[in-house]
């Protein structure tokens, strides 16, 4: 790392910076990429981060995730800030940063540094300069069928046409992969947790369209007739073909087209910056796919129920972290329909479960102690499914200021998974509902309370949150998690994650669980529970029995059947 920095330094005077900024996304500002030029820079691992490396300093910025790991993983030689001191920020005044104009959009620029810097495009990426980046191979895309997506190419294309003309627009690039996938119902293997068909596609308002990717990708969608010759674009031809599109204006996305792809869509056509509309069209799940979630939750669910049962009543043996989550992952290959982890297992024991998106590594992690409590947070691609699921696993009787904050932190879960939809329909008044058992006692968690889970795609996606800050109206067939938590640096860690599904009966909204596994019993206070909080728990036990005990032996049953 130190190597990397001081040749990136080297390279300053050439291109007349004072610094260089270096994002986590890559060009298709995906969370998960196979690409991490801030890891070879910074050594930080996490899922979201921006470096930046002056000539005598250097600087890493992320969110309350990951407080403690970006000390642990880059704290000697970066100081380390949260993200809101990076807006318009006076540390870089008056100097030159240097970014790659691929990788950052107008409006991050715009809200991190216009104000006290001079920002220089530079084309070449300057980490690529300095290591070269492995070649991943083409793999090609494939596609989905309507009785496995819910709905045809061409439904969503109408919806789509419907708000270009509503917003008088001739065109719309669609830079974010997963956007592509559920437009054209095709999925690919870019993400190395996710089945992300790394593309961009422009569709105009008379509804024809062009993919643009490279042709090894698209062959398998080109012979199998899902797209036309004439409505593919191979990536080096997008500079040409724009200058031969007739129309006045363009609508880009202002979260994923990146400075370089607006300046060339800019060169001819007038640019409208609004938020794609797929990521709305998207988030609402329609029925085909709720029911694709929900078969792939009970099998996830029988994979984890199995996993925790072996864990805490068979396994006689010492095992780390790391030996957590391949045996975990091995309990869901059982299953065929098992494609690959959604995100890769956060497995911490003890002082490391206080690490929000801890990564356990052979070289460093813990053996599990009994006396300790595990947080597990793990996931799965399914056909056809994502999953996104956490249990905090005692081995041992533990304190009682352990139980009564684990407690809370059920209380939390409970009062989201309950709340009424129709009342309290943004992820800002529900995350109220989460952290309020712990805000009474002044605890509190850094991090949101839910995200957006795709169907077959990003674990993570959005608009909808519940957070402290969104205010996304909450509809019917959004699927969110649900996971309130707390963490005791140096200590341990606690965290209940569910995923859930917005579901109406006649005019109610309400939450119905997805995600299928028993909850640590060992560690709640039960006289902290009201009535209504304790038949929650047996009602939801009691679910889970019912749908997954009959892929469990005996043994696995029994135990279950002792949550009712």
């Amino acid at each position: 790392m130190k190597n990397y920095i001081k040749e990136l330094r080297s390279k300053f005077k050439k291109y007349e910076i004072d610094g260089y900024v270096i994002p986590k996304n890559d060009d298709f500002f995906t969370e998960y990429s196979k690409l991490n030029r801030l890891e070879i820079i910074s050594n930080f691992s996490g899922s979201a981060g921006l470096a930046i490396i002056l000539k005598n300093k250097n600087y890493l910025f992320t969110d309350g995730r990951y407080t403690i790991q970006s000390k642990i993983e880059s704290g000697k030689h970066f100081k380390i800030y949260g993200f809101e001191k990076l807006i318009n920020c006076s540390l870089f005044k008056n100097l030159t940063l240097g970014i790659d104009p691929k990788l950052f959009t107008n409006t991050q620029i715009k809200k991190y540094f216009l104000k006290y810097n001079k920002i220089k495009h530079i084309e070449k990426n300057l980490i690529d300069e300095i290591k070269k980046q492995k070649e991943h191979k083409s793999i090609p895309f494939f596609s989905l069928k309507k009785n496995i997506v819910g709905e045809s190419i061409n439904s969503k294309l109408n919806k789509i046409t419907k708000y270009l003309k509503k917003n008088k627009s001739d065109y719309i690039f669609i830079s974010a992969p997963e956007n592509v996938a559920w437009t054209l119902n095709i999925r690919g293997s870019d993400g190395p947790n996710s089945p992300i068909p790394n593309s961009r596609l422009i569709i105009s308002k008379s509804k024809k369209i062009l993919l643009i990717s490279n042709l090894k990708k698209c062959r398998h969608l080109l012979k199998d007739k899902i797209i036309k010759k004439d409505e593919f674009l191979d990536t080096n031809d997008l500079p040409k073909r724009i200058l031969k599109l007739k129309g006045k204006n363009f609508i880009v996305d202002d979260k994923s087209c990146s400075i370089f792809y607006e300046n060339l869509i800019k060169s001819k056509f007038k640019i409208i910056e609004k938020a794609d509309p797929i990521y709305l069209l998207k988030a609402i799940k329609n029925k085909t796919e709720i029911k694709n979630m929900i078969y792939a939750h009970i099998l996830d669910g029988v994979a984890l129920t199995k996993f925790l049962f072996w864990i805490k009543k068979t396994n006689k043996k010492k095992i780390t972290e790391v030996e957590v989550a391949k045996k975990l992952e091995n309990f869901r290959k059982l299953n065929k329909n098992f494609l690959y982890p959604s995100f890769d297992t956060i497995a911490g024991t003890g002082k490391n479960g206080a690490i929000v998106h801890y990564r356990a590594k052979k070289e460093n992690c813990r053996t599990i102690n009994k006396k300790d409590i595990l947080l597990c947070d793990s996931g799965g691609q399914y056909k056809y499914g994502t999953t996104d699921v956490t249990r905090t696993i005692s081995f041992s009787n533990q304190k009682q200021s352990i139980k009564n904050i684990f407690t809370k932190v059920l209380k939390g879960h409970i009062a989201v998974a309950t709340t009424n939809l129709n009342k309290d329909n943004t992820g800002k008044k529900i995350d109220k509902r989460a952290r309020e058992f712990l805000n009474k006692s002044n605890l509190d968690y850094a991090h949101g309370t839910g995200h957006g889970v795709g169907f077959f795609l990003n674990v993570h996606e959005g608009p909808q949150s519940i957070s402290k800050i969104n205010r996304i109206k909450i509809q019917e067939g959004m699927i969110l998690s649900n996971e309130p938590g707390y963490y005791k640096t140096n200590e341990y860690g606690i965290r209940i994650e569910n995923l859930v599904y917005v579901k109406r009966i006649r005019k109610n909204l309400f939450f119905q669980n997805l995600t299928m596994a028993p909850i640590e019993k060992n560690l709640i206070n039960f006289n902290l529970l009201t009535a209504k909080e304790k038949n929650y728990l047996f009602k939801y036990h009691l679910d889970v029995y019912s749908k997954i005990s009959k892929y469990l032996n005996s043994n696995e049953k029994k135990w279950l059947a002792s949550f009712i």
